[in-house]
């Protein structure tokens, strides 16, 4: 083998007897400390996010190092596509302007909120999830699932954010143009919690997109390669990753690097 590779077999025993350097020592144990964060998130980060997370805990490393480290050892987070949206829904247009435009980006939570509808494959099925998110933390206050994209889910989604929160008077809630955003309750309902509505420019699906974003996330984290064997199991699990992963949990690189709730607190 030393004739092979042309060194000394000398060189080789000195080589194989000597001590690993301490970059290789601390490439060691680094990597156990990138692989414990990749794993409490459930393989759903990758390099700039476990970097973050390590920096938070005092982990002393450069963000080069830990991506190297993670290539070379095959942690790759779990690969996020964009979803199509499910066609076939009529769109009217309304009066209604997309207040966001004039508006300066919200500096306390409950200023501007944002709501849109997806879908989710449930074996053969589609199941609808509503969501209505605070666009100062983006954090998720509000959701909903169900059979049918329709007026009662979005209204379910909105009605259960404002039993747990409270938005300030004339206060926007903005959504794509949707009819399931047109109904006559909802509308009532933001009425009655002096509420201003907003909607997308016509063909502009960049007016919304945060909560894109949030359902891009979704499907890729959780949604994507799954199988759920019933509606039960599918809930909870979304249930879960909203409230304790998303909610609580997950670096969001907008907020530089916290969760929503962590962001809101500062805001306290």
């Amino acid at each position: 083998m030393c004739q092979q590779l042309q060194v000394s077999r000398s060189g080789f025993y000195a080589w194989r007897g000597r001590s690993p350097s301490r970059h290789a020592v601390r490439d060691r144990e680094l990597l156990g400390q990138i692989e414990r964060v990749f794993e409490e998130n459930e393989e759903r980060y990758g390099s700039p996010r476990v970097f973050k997370q390590l920096q938070q805990e005092g982990v002393r490393t450069a963000r080069k190092r830990v991506a190297r480290l993670m290539r070379e050892n095959g942690l790759k987070a779990r690969t996020t596509f964009f979803y199509r949206r499910a066609p076939g829904l009529g769109r009217r247009l309304t009066t209604i302007p997309n207040r966001r435009l004039a508006l300066a980006r919200p500096t306390a939570p409950d200023q501007h909120w944002a709501g849109d509808v997806t879908y989710i494959r449930l074996g053969r099925q589609w199941r609808y999830l509503s969501v209505v998110l605070d666009l100062y933390s983006r954090r998720v206050i509000g959701w909903a699932m169900g059979k049918r994209r329709s007026a009662d889910l979005t209204r379910a989604a909105l009605a259960m954010a404002l039993r747990r929160r409270n938005p300030a008077p004339n206060a926007i809630f903005h959504t794509d143009r949707g009819s399931e955003y047109r109904c006559e309750t909802l509308h009532q309902l933001l009425t009655k919690r002096q509420m201003l509505p907003s909607v997308n420019r016509p063909m502009r699906c960049t007016d919304n997109a945060e909560v894109e974003s949030f359902f891009r996330t979704i499907k890729g984290e959780l949604i994507h390669g799954a199988r759920f064997g019933s509606e039960e199991l599918l809930y909870r699990e979304v249930g879960s990753y909203i409230r304790d992963y998303y909610n609580r949990t997950r670096l969001h690189s907008s907020l530089g690097y916290r969760s929503p709730e962590h962001y809101e607190s500062m805001a306290a």
